[in-house]
């Protein structure tokens, strides 16, 4: 079955990943000179995070794509101290960074309820402006959506990662036999009997040269940033994207994969990653799991498989490698308590380290 590019198209234009605003804040208040009145300050823009919102929730709100304040109050006799001008409050989605349209970071909302003041609201006027007030700040500001997810799936197209996601979890991605089945994130949570959850974001298949963003590129590789953790999905019997591209091997898949990310942020390698090798109820799985195995522990053996190029300059050091079967179950239940065991080591790590440096800032100093 092929995919057509206009269909692919079509589907991806209705995911929505970043998003231009106009916003302005309310002009202060005029002050009063012969009583020496001050108008009230203008009111502020602000990005409040909440759930049940997304980035096209928000374009087919406000088409207009502008949010402005009220303005100050002015003085009067009545009340010599004008009135603050009305905030104007936007919902958008958890996990927004916003920027400015020259990409400076305002600031990230990573958690409900988070707020950014986007657009202040301007001064009122009073005895040192002359009782002339001041406009409010007036800006254009960029919200960039990135998934915050526990685990982050990562493998090249086919490798079964929307076949796991739903198996592992109670999402419905979609799953066929072609390339870039998956054209926009899906999140599923794993349940434990516990009623612990960990999400699992399954991210579109990357190609080579997804660090120059061919393919889907740079579009997704940005929703790794934003998981704790990373979950390699490989083939074990290899990868091809079409009888135009080469033959990749289970292992070369791994180099491949752990390049592009090194090549789009080698910061993404410093994450605890696992491995899963998925389709182990193929034909010589066993065998190709072994000699996987090998490659995996003597990489500089096996340099000579791929280009110079190609080869990743980090190597990533997986916490655990399992195989498993998505399409039969084998191998799941494990994968599933080694998630939730690399997400808790990782968690005692983190205390630890943030308890090591609140003792150390409690340290007296020495003159």
């Amino acid at each position: 079955m092929v995919c057509g590019s206009r269909a692919l198209l079509r589907k991806y234009g209705n995911f929505i990943d970043n998003l231009r605003f106009y916003v302005k804040g309310g002009a202060g208040g005029m002050g009063l000179p012969r009583l020496g009145g001050q108008g009230g300050k203008g009111g502020d823009v602000w990005f409040v995070a909440q759930t049940d919102v997304t980035l096209k929730k928000l374009k087919d709100k406000y088409p207009l794509k502008r949010f402005s304040a009220g303005q100050g109050g002015n003085s009067s006799i009545c009340a010599l101290k004008g009135e603050k001008g009305q905030d104007y409050e936007v919902r958008v989605p958890v996990g927004i960074s916003v920027t400015n349209d020259e990409g400076k970071k305002i600031g990230e909302l990573s958690n409900i309820g988070d707020r950014i003041r986007v657009a202040s609201g301007g001064r009122g006027g009073s005895y040192t402006t002359n009782f002339h007030p001041s406009k409010g700040q007036a800006r254009v500001v960029r919200l960039d959506l990135k998934l915050i997810a526990d685990v982050g799936l990562v493998g090249f197209p086919n490798a079964g990662k929307s076949s796991l996601l739903s198996t592992i979890s109670h999402a419905k991605p979609e799953i066929a036999e072609y390339p870039f089945t998956t054209v926009m994130p899906h999140l599923g949570k794993i349940m434990f009997e516990d009623c612990r959850q960990i999400s699992v974001a399954d991210l579109p298949g990357l190609i080579e040269g997804a660090h120059m963003n061919k393919g889907m590129g740079h579009k997704f590789l940005k929703h790794i940033e934003r998981t704790k953790q990373l979950l390699f999905v490989i083939d074990i019997s290899g990868f091809q994207f079409s009888v135009k591209t080469p033959f990749r091997t289970a292992y070369e898949t791994v180099q491949l994969l752990t390049k592009e990310l090194e090549l789009y942020n080698e910061e993404l390698l410093k994450k605890p990653a696992l491995l899963a090798i998925n389709k182990m109820d193929l034909p010589e799985s066993e065998r190709k799991l072994e000699e996987l195995m090998v490659q995996l522990e003597n990489p500089k053996d096996f340099s000579h498989l791929l280009p110079e190029r190609m080869i990743p300059e980090n190597r990533i050091h997986f916490k655990y490698v399992l195989p498993i079967s998505a399409a039969t179950g084998e191998g799941i239940k494990e994968l599933k308590n080694f998630i939730r065991k690399s997400l808790e080591e990782q968690a005692d790590f983190d205390d630890k380290e943030f308890h090591q440096a609140k003792l150390q800032s409690l340290q007296p100093t020495s003159v």
